[in-house]
């Protein structure tokens, strides 16, 4: 049996977050200076003292989550883990997959984070604000989802965005095809069909215009093959040579982040234990819906630091 490193993806973030790693270790403090300095902007006070509407901006929210997985990260590392040689894979959910790959060697940290920076800006951009929507189906089988989604797509563009497990589906698109597929959903027996206040309809068709802005972002930037292979999103499969990475971001920003389906991929695989590195505990949540033969843990602090190492090593 073997090891994941998961990173979360956006709406984990909480003002106050990685400030604790900072005031405790030098490793924290250095990654958030080199994030503030390849930023061009102290992120880092934005991360520890709010105000909560600025870090939750998505061209913030997905940079500093990022540097909150990489410092703890960087802890582990200077105490002694080898990613290579104690955990088998890596993952991330949406923005978590440039963490995971950062913290597997493909990206330096001060290109992830000018890459977050751009998607985030790209992302909020692509619609123009109130024209797209999401909505999250709760209990209501994928086919069923994908259904209404067909239906209420003639008013418009429709898909599943996530599938996060648990019965929860996320469909995002143009906002009056998401609230009649909303509907629709709720008619088929859907125990819940809720709105998201959400900025952009991400993982959708509509964000067409920030794939191109990441594949021309990528394109410059130096990839190299991560020490251990990433699962990526829209595969839910692990993958290992750079170019293919690099085309698979690029797909993820209109594709369907699989995460279910990279959940029941580890458990097949002899991955019984997954590893939550960074901020809050939303992925060890899902881990432990989605199959309970998987240990979901999360490693947010100081506190977890320890504990995590002398189960690791």
């Amino acid at each position: 049996m073997s090891v994941a490193f998961t990173f979360p993806g956006q709406g984990s973030q909480a003002v106050g977050m990685g400030k604790d790693l900072a005031e405790t270790f030098p490793e924290a403090r250095a990654v958030f200076a080199e994030v503030d300095e390849a930023l061009g902007q102290k992120l880092s006070a934005i991360m520890f003292e709010g105000p909560e509407e600025t870090l939750t901006l998505t061209a913030n929210a997905q940079p500093a989550l990022m540097a909150v997985s990489i410092a703890v990260m960087r802890v582990l590392e200077a105490r002694g883990l080898s990613l290579k040689d104690q955990v088998s894979y890596v993952a991330g959910h949406s923005l978590g997959e440039y963490s995971a790959l950062c913290a597997a060697g493909t990206f330096t940290l001060a290109d992830t984070a000018r890459l977050l920076r751009i998607r985030g800006n790209a992302m909020q951009s692509a619609v123009p604000v109130g024209e797209g929507a999401m909505a999250a189906i709760i209990g209501l089988e994928q086919a069923d989802v994908e259904a209404v989604c067909r239906e209420a797509s003639t008013g418009g563009s429709c898909q599943i965005a996530n599938d996060n497990g648990g019965g929860q589906l996320v469909i995002s698109g143009s906002k009056p095809a998401v609230e009649v597929a909303a509907r629709l959903a709720t008619e088929k027996g859907a125990k819940r069909a809720l709105m998201l206040t959400v900025s952009a309809p991400f993982h959708s068709a509509l964000m067409g215009p920030a794939a191109e802005a990441m594949r021309e972002a990528l394109a410059g930037v130096s990839a190299k093959a991560p020490v251990v292979p990433v699962v990526a999103n829209v595969r839910a499969a692990p993958v290992s040579d750079p170019d293919e990475i690099v085309r698979l971001l690029v797909e993820q920003v209109t594709g369907q982040v699989r995460w279910r389906e990279t959940v029941e991929w580890f458990a097949a695989n002899n991955v019984n234990t997954l590893y939550e590195v960074g901020s809050g505990k939303v992925l060890t949540g899902l881990a432990r819906r989605i199959d309970k033969s998987v240990t979901g843990i999360a490693i947010n602090g100081p506190a977890d630091i320890d504990n995590a190492l002398s189960a690791l090593i």
